[in-house]
């Protein structure tokens, strides 16, 4: 029976078009199939492979998780080290670079060759990497990795070119920059301290050399130890033994004292005249108690010493805080004589820097600022002040100043929308800010010759709405918008009860609308509420209308899909299919308290509301029986139809936003009709329903957390079981789309002939939850996996017991699901033990709300095999347990569309219609008759008439866009925008200007229709409208499926976009879809890329690479090839600033910096080589792939050869030309001669 039933599919899915315009789908995956047209089309597609590249372009945001940071005061750029093995550049505006070791260890120490052009980075995995900064993208020129020891601290001295290099053992190595070798030279621990010493004296702490003479080295150890060791001598000056653990050492400028910083939070400062003890120390923060004892402080973590001609020395630090107040802030402490000031940071201070006027340590430093960095931001403090004002960020440092759960991306918007939102935006800066240039200038940066106006919208867990500007692979804030300000606040009575349902995120951003040349913009919060904003210049005071809207309804569920998958689904009335029934009201439930009411309350007084966006609309579904209202899955407007579509997985709705009405409420089901392609059978009608505190609002905002807890949620209500009782046991071991019937249901092929009628389908909330056999963190998941142990707790002790004990018997294991937000969750692709097991349990995930897909409808039952499993852990479960009997969740509105187009087949022209795709794979048309006149727009009601048209695909549909006949993208119809709060002109009355696109330019081709681009999560398709007949199929994917797709205009031309959850980025042409592009580029590691990936126009997409970076790349071969031009320069030739000149009576005095040729101590010659085994050199990819060019055979010779002839030539003229010079200097040295002997000639001696 099973392959009577495969062979029937399979003549199924190779049959032609049918008559009425079916196609094809039965291609395989990445071969478009063309079914035969009514017309030939004459599109000329003139996208080839050759026009595709993907690559990465720029990063924007705050380094994620950064550990270290340095400073190059000549060149004046800055680098940051993170976590995850990252290194950010920043400089000027336009300077900012991002690069990754190859490793992804942590940078653990970052030293700049100061006016070199080169940047030394060492790692958590011990390897010291050198990198060239003199070309646009840095790239790795050596590595050193150490075999037998951890680095625990690096020292570079200015202008030179051995390394200093600490260990855990204690021992300082000293390696060569130039050939990152490592040299003989090495400082033992044992000889730098005492024979006598019986204690180690920990890891070395700091590498400094004396100002004073550079032949000498302070070396600390972590015990507390401090040795100065003799480079030339080889031997130890003195040596200091404290108590208190060091954490930092830093001198004054004249080589004589240095100051140490201690975990008791105590300062020492030394005199090299006297070690035996410290001359001073002080407890900045410690306050003296009864018994004349200090209290105890926190570590100082590094202090830094810095001398000024004109006043006196800096001293700043961070830490030593008392422990008495509880949860007090970080604090950086600037001591300037006996002034001292205490700056308050919100996060954690990673680490500190201040900014000198000289680079030369033997001078007066002149501090001039603080570059302080935070866990999570970055501040720039001006000591040029007295009262410490910051600088005003040059980089867009806050993306993540609340946690972003959403973005959207436009390219080649109007000119004028940047310049209006930055004059808007720029009057709600705050003030304050020191008035002097931004420090960090360096590098060079020139807008390139192909731009265009770009704007980025974040949305944001606190219901902040933030515009940029991207222009030119820039970022800079325009505009920022909060929509909590429309809703009002909970007061008195209403706390505790708001306590409940919200933790702490109701305002949160699922998703944005925004039409460019109207200015209309709309947000979805994750309360089930939509916002309508508009665009003026002027302030204005008005009263917010709130419309709600009752989308919750109980229809049939799905019990199979039509027999012919692939064709159009008209349902035949004479049929056997039951038709579905209208939505009919819960009986035997008591009624909630909870009952039709929105879950935020919008404000109704008179607001006054500042120029920019002011809220017009607010959309919000209700509660219903004491339910939440399900999120929000899909939503367009339209601003020539006046008209706004939001939807979600009980129905849709449209209204009207000029009339402020709802002109349609239906489900998805009653949208159908008599075209419903499937068979439903009624819910059973659920005994109980669970209280109104059960349910309750997670926040999105715990933005930091660790890996423990990593899910979150939004909407959640406990869900009850039908009359059907199954065990524990057997609920773990099926997959999450089943329903609780015996497991022979799948695996005995008798089964299936049983009468649907005898099986009763249980009912789950349509809230996203997961089955604790969700394949989330490596738990069974296939009901080819062994069951769980009956009884056994999910995980003993976890968030989850209180919820488990709660349960009935009968009830499964549910497990909370993550929402639509931001944070990171490991969702690994190696194995089916790890990630997810199902499409369904991520797209829970990805969209917070349950959701399914046509192609979980097949009926033959097969196993996913092991080598499936392994290729890819997101594929969808094609086990058994999916089958077309195991529908326990609704149908949801995924995308909508409107769109100048044809309703009918019969249709001549094309009129308003509304494009609808479902998570089944169906797509509707639902044409509207919208009044043109102005005034009759305003009075007469719209009318929305669902038509039986449905067409379908594979997966859920994602995506709708329109060409016209000759392959041309058709832009949606749009009304120019206009003030609505500016004054008016009796003469010059305000009238609605509309702009419409129609399919096709001539008159004569407007019978012939336009192509309908349609993308699901498996399938492409194109159809030719109005006779609905498929041109093109493309199975994009039957591995994985598709999570994002757009229609994006490249090269003058358009194409398909995709990206789908196996990482791979797909282009395909329009309308043959033919592939065009097919790279691997991003592994899918958490939901966040997910959720915040997004193409534009001109070969450009985004994604939030961590919580606090957004990632832009490029998938055009064209903007690749221009990237160079488009990027910063790093680094800018300069003249290094010369040192001062000390004086004879101050250098006779005082002492000279010595100075010594650290090349006769660390050289071969002198210290011999090092052991092999010690450390091992590996060449980078720069230097591998200059050797490999010099080394490419007879073209490599030939190369050697003419380099060194133009080598040679270019030596011989420099030689003829000091020739040249000398013969000069002589003949003018005889010339003085002879005239100084002629003029002595005849003279005596007395005349002299």
């Amino acid at each position: 029976m099973k392959k009577f039933r495969k062979v029937l599919d399979g003549l199924t899915t190779s049959s032609p078009a049918s008559a009425g315009g079916s196609p094809s789908c039965g291609s395989a995956a990445g071969t478009p199939t063309a079914a035969p047209t009514p017309r030939e089309l004459d599109v000329h597609e003139t996208l080839m492979s050759e026009h595709f590249h993907i690559c990465k372009t720029v990063r924007h945001g705050f380094p994620y998780q950064p550990t270290c940071l340095t400073f190059d005061p000549v060149q004046k750029i800055l680098a940051i080290g993170t976590r995850s093995g990252g290194v950010r550049i920043l400089g000027g505006p336009g300077v900012d670079c991002y690069s990754q070791h190859e490793s992804g260890a942590a940078v653990l120490q970052l030293q700049f060759l100061i006016n070199e052009g080169a940047l030394v980075t060492a790692c958590a995995d011990d390897t010291l990497h050198l990198w060239n900064l003199r070309q646009r993208r840095p790239a790795i020129l050596h590595s050193l990795k150490f075999n037998r020891e951890r680095i625990t601290f690096c020292h570079l001295p200015f202008q030179s070119k051995w390394l200093y290099v600490g260990t855990e053992r204690g021992n300082t190595h000293i390696v060569n920059v130039e050939s990152f070798i490592l040299s003989g030279y090495v400082i033992m621990w044992n000889k730098a301290i005492e024979l006598s010493t019986k204690t180690h004296p920990g890891p070395v702490v700091h590498l400094s050399d004396s100002p004073k003479d550079e032949g000498k080295l302070l070396i600390g150890f972590e015990s507390g130890t401090i040795v100065m060791w003799d480079l030339r001598a080889k031997r130890t000056d003195f040596r200091i033994y404290y108590d208190e653990a060091i954490h930092s050492v830093s001198w004054h400028h004249e080589g004589r004292q240095f100051m140490c910083s201690h975990s008791d939070g105590s300062l020492s400062m030394w005199n090299l005249r006297n070690t035996a003890k410290p001359f001073q120390v002080t407890f900045p923060h410690g306050k003296s108690q009864r018994d004349g004892r200090k209290e105890s402080c926190k570590p100082i973590l590094k202090v830094e010493y810095k001398t000024c001609r004109n006043s006196e020395p800096f001293v700043i630090f961070s830490g030593g805080l008392s422990y008495d107040k509880a949860g007090r802030r970080p604090t950086l402490t600037i001591m300037h004589g006996k002034a001292i000031t205490v700056l308050e940071m919100d996060h954690p201070i990673v680490e500190f820097i201040v900014l000198c006027e000289t680079p030369y340590l033997n001078e007066v430093q002149e501090p001039y600022a603080v570059v302080v960095l935070l866990e999570k931001d970055f501040i720039v403090v001006d000591l040029t002040q007295s009262n410490f004002p910051i600088f005003e960020n040059a980089y867009p440092m806050d993306i993540h100043e609340s946690p972003v759960t959403c973005t959207a991306y436009f390219a080649n918007c109007p000119p004028d929308i940047i310049p209006v939102l930055y004059s808007i935006g720029a009057k709600h800066k705050k003030t304050g800010y020191s008035h002097k240039e931004w420090p960090v200038s360096g590098g060079t940066w020139t807008v390139g010759s192909q731009t265009y106006p770009e704007i980025i919208i974040t949305g944001h867990a606190d219901g902040s709405i933030k515009f940029w500007d991207a222009t030119a692979i820039t970022l800079q804030m325009l505009y920022k918008l909060k929509t909590s300000k429309v809703f009002e606040k909970p007061k008195g009575a209403e706390t505790g009860r708001s306590a409940e349902l919200v933790e702490e995120d109701p305002y949160a951003v699922q998703m944005v609308s925004w039409c460019p040349q109207s200015r209309i913009f709309c947000v979805v919060g994750i309360s089930a509420h939509v916002i309508l904003y508009r665009f003026s210049k002027h302030d204005a005071n008005t009263t917010i209308t709130s419309l709600e809207v009752r989308l919750q309804c109980e229809m049939e569920e799905v019990i199979s899909p039509s027999d012919t998958e692939n064709t159009v689904c008209l349902t035949d009335p004479g049929g056997h299919s039951p038709q579905p029934q209208p939505p009919s009201p819960r009986s035997n439930m008591p009624d909630s308290a909870r009952d039709s009411i929105p879950c935020l309350r919008v404000k109704d007084r008179m607001i006054r509301m500042p120029p920019g966006y002011q809220a017009e609309l607010v959309v919000q579904l209700l509660w219903v029986d004491g339910e939440p209202p399900q999120q929000i899955t899909s939503l367009d407007l339209n601003s020539a139809y006046g008209l706004l579509a939001l939807g979600n997985c009980n129905g849709l709705a449209v209204v009207d936003y000029l009339q402020k009405t709802v002109i349609l409420c239906m489900s998805t089901v009653e949208l159908y009709g008599a075209a419903d392609p499937f068979q439903r059978l009624t819910r059973s009608p659920r005994k109980n329903r669970q209280s109104t505190s059960d349910f309750c609002m997670r926040g999105l905002s715990n933005f930091y957390s660790d890996s423990k807890k990593r899910i979150r949620t939004s909407y959640q209500s406990l869900t009850e079981l039908s009359d059907n009782q199954v065990s524990l046991d057997l609920e773990r071991s099926k997959s999450p789309t089943s329903v609780p019937y015996p497991s022979s249901i799948h695996n005995d092929p008798r089964a299936t002939a049983e009468p649907v009628s005898n099986l009763r389908a249980s009912h789950y909330s349509p809230v996203f939850y997961l089955l604790d056999n969700d394949h989330v963190n490596g738990h069974c998941t296939s009901p080819t996996s062994q069951p769980c142990v009956p009884g056994r707790p999910r995980v003993p002790g976890g968030p989850e017991g209180p919820r488990l004990s709660r349960r009935g018997p009968g009830r499964p294991p549910f497990r909370k699901a993550q929402s639509a937000a931001c944070m990171e969750v490991s969702l690994p692709v190696s194995s089916l033990t790890e990630g997810y097991a199902s499409r369904r349990a991520m797209l829970q995930q990805l969209h917070g709300v349950t959701m399914y897909s046509h192609d979980e409808h097949h009926t033959t039952t097969y196993s996913w095999t092991e080598r499936e499993s392994r290729e890819n852990s997101f594929s969808r479960s094609r086990s058994s347990s999916v089958s077309s009997i195991d529908r326990d969740t609704k149908e949801a509105v995924t995308t909508l569309l409107f769109a100048e187009s044809y309703g009918r087949k019969s249709d001549a022209l094309p009129t308003p219609c509304l494009w609808v795709g479902t998570s089944l794979g169906l797509m509707l048309l639902v044409p509207m008759s919208i009044p043109t006149d102005e005034q009759e727009r305003m009075e007469e009601p719209i009318t929305v008439a669902p038509t039986s048209t449905v067409l379908m695909l594979k997966g859920s549909v994602l995506r709708f866009s329109f060409l016209d006949c000759a392959g041309c993208l058709i832009q949606s119809p749009y009304e120019v925008w206009r003030d609505g709060n500016a004054p008016e002109d009796p003469e010059r009355p305000r009238r609605r200007k509309l702009v419409n696109f129609s399919p096709c330019s001539s008159q004569d081709a407007i019978g012939d229709g336009h192509l309908a681009v349609v993308c699901s999560e498996r399938q492409a398709k194109v159809f030719l409208m109005p006779s609905q007949a498929c041109l093109y199929v493309h199975n994009i994917t039957e591995s994985s499926f598709v999570l994002r797709a757009d229609v994006v205009a490249v090269s003058n031309s358009v194409c398909l976009a995709c990206f789908c959850a196996n990482g791979h980025v797909m282009i395909l042409s329009l309308p043959s879809l033919r592939p065009l592009l097919d790279v691997h580029y991003l592994p899918l590691t958490d939901m966040r890329i997910a959720r915040t990936f997004c193409f534009t126009n001109g070969g450009q997409a985004l994604y939030l690479s961590s919580p606090t970076e957004i990632q832009r790349i490029t998938y055009s071969q064209e903007m690749c090839d221009n990237l160079q031009e488009m990027l910063g320069e790093l680094f800018t030739p300069t003249e290094t600033p010369e040192a001062q000149n000390r004086g004879f009576l101050k250098g006779f005095f005082g002492g000279n910096a010595q100075t010594f040729d650290r090349e006769e101590l660390f050289g071969e010659a002198a210290a011999g080589k090092a052991s092999r085994s010690l450390a091992q050199h590996i060449p980078g990819q720069a230097s591998v792939e200059g050797m490999r060019v010099a080394a490419g055979g007879a073209v490599g010779e030939l190369a050697r050869a003419r380099i060194a002839l133009d080598e040679r030539g270019q030596r011989l003229g420099e030689l003829e030309e000091r020739t040249a010079l000398m013969m000069a200097s002589a003949e003018t040295f005889s010339k003085h001669a002879h005239e100084l002997m002629l003029k002595c000639k005849d003279k005596k001696w007395y005349q002299f």
